[in-house]
């Protein structure tokens, strides 16, 4: 009955228009009233501890190292870098898209970041050169939702607060799985353009190269002082998302100069707003978390699948095909929130490698950006494009199967996400 109820309220409560943060505070409200609990001081207290966490931190500190690097033009040297390298071969700007992608994912964590500045630049490029606009859009934003599995990730971080697990195996242990998704969809872009007859950028010279590819030097570098930082012990993630913020910022004020005293309180802003927003859904999740362990939830749960137990891969098939249904449904944000603190002792029950799950949850939960009906990426992307949302959803089609065959490859042998952990923290 339990059960019912906190699917039943949540939901209802969405349905009624209500914001996710307060329908996860009605929710654990409801919960409370069938539990007979009556202090509403638990509903505070849960609220303070949720959000009263040190790895937290490195969210607003990688948002603004997201702000920074857009306006600094660490984002655009990056693409055109990409360009110069394989502008000219047929497709060209389609792989400049993906390769821009994984670069920009190992910056700054987020999809919607990441997915608007790609889309705001080579959208206009991809239609002057006679490339399918649907089809464009849907590969800028299968390009985007990369963000979320490759480190430093916003996903991951909150995923590891949220479920007791090592924020820094799990980015580790998404760097092939995020690059296995750029590979997947730029195989998909090659077998989509076969009867296209988009015009080729013109091939660059090698001196040309090299002067792009020094000018988006400093920008390459953040990602190898991250990982490499995080391998030798040298700083934690909430100390790289400082580093990140502080690096982007010296690089955008005194190397690329783009960045003005007059523009840093509009960033930090911009930075703060959307800070806000995921730690009170944080906040909000810390209440329905206490209450889903209290009224043993995972255990009902787990008594449900409990057939499937003495089959991990069979176990994780079904618990992916959940978390995907759920995540069309709901944002990134809240279907972590929601689902970690449910899942979690299942999956350390059935003996599943937490990060092993957390990497294949996480890369779930970033597929649901580009599903409808909430699609909060496919919402970004035509918003910049200016293209209606029909066309964009059958033109991502194409990349959104070849990812979720990553996906599914990745269920079916563990070992290809656990082994750069293995290598990488010897």
């Amino acid at each position: 009955m339990i059960v019912l109820i906190f699917v039943g309220s949540l939901l209802g409560l969405m349905a009624l228009g209500m914001p996710v943060a307060f329908a996860l505070i009605g929710c654990g409200l409801a919960m409370m009233f069938y539990m007979g609990i009556t202090d509403p001081q638990i509903i505070i207290q849960n609220m303070w501890d949720g959000a009263n966490s040190f790895p937290l931190l490195a969210v607003p500190f990688f948002m603004l190292a997201g702000e920074f690097m857009n306006a600094g033009g660490m984002t655009r040297r990056i693409i055109t870098m990409a360009m110069a390298w394989v502008g000219h071969i047929r497709g060209g700007l389609g792989y400049v898209a993906v390769m821009a992608a994984v670069i920009m994912a190992s910056l700054s964590g987020s999809a919607v970041a990441d997915t608007a500045a790609l889309a705001s630049v080579l959208v206009p490029l991809m239609r002057n050169s006679g490339y399918d606009v649907n089809r464009s859009c849907g590969l800028i934003a299968c390009g985007g939702i990369i963000a979320p599995v490759i480190p430093p990730s916003i996903g991951m971080i909150i995923f590891g607060v949220a479920g007791g697990v090592s924020i820094t195996k799990l980015f580790i242990a998404g760097i092939v799985p995020g690059v296995l998704m750029g590979i997947a969809i730029m195989v998909a872009w090659r077998w989509c353009i076969k009867r296209d007859n988009p015009r080729v950028e013109p091939r660059r010279s090698m001196r040309e190269r090299a002067i792009e590819t020094r000018d988006a030097f400093w920008a390459l570098l953040l990602p190898l002082v991250i990982i490499g930082g995080l391998k030798f012990g040298i700083f934690t993630p909430t100390e790289a998302a400082v580093i990140a913020a502080v690096y982007s910022l010296f690089v955008g004020l005194f190397i690329y100069r783009e960045i003005k005293p007059r523009d840093l309180f509009r960033l930090i802003y911009r930075a703060a707003e959307t800070t806000a927003v995921i730690m009170f859904l944080v906040a909000a999740a810390g209440v329905s978390a206490w209450l889903i362990t209290t009224a043993d939830i995972p255990q009902q749960l787990a008594i449900f699948v409990e057939p499937f137990m003495d089959s991990p891969i069979l176990l994780m098939a079904i618990l992916m095909v959940l978390v995907f249904i759920i995540g069309t449904a709901l944002d990134f944000t809240p279907t972590v929130l929601i689902l970690t603190p449910v899942l979690m002792p299942v999956v350390k029950q059935a003996g599943i490698d937490p990060v092993y799950f957390g990497v294949l949850f996480i890369m779930n939960n970033a597929l649901g950006l580009v599903t409808p009906p909430v699609g909060t990426v496919l919402n970004v992307v035509c918003g910049v494009a200016k293209v209606p949302m029909s066309g964009v959803i059958r033109g991502v089609l194409p990349f959104l199967i070849a990812q979720t065959f990553v996906m599914v490859l990745l269920v079916a042998f563990p070992q290809i996400v656990l082994w750069p952990l293995h290598w990488m923290t010897r």
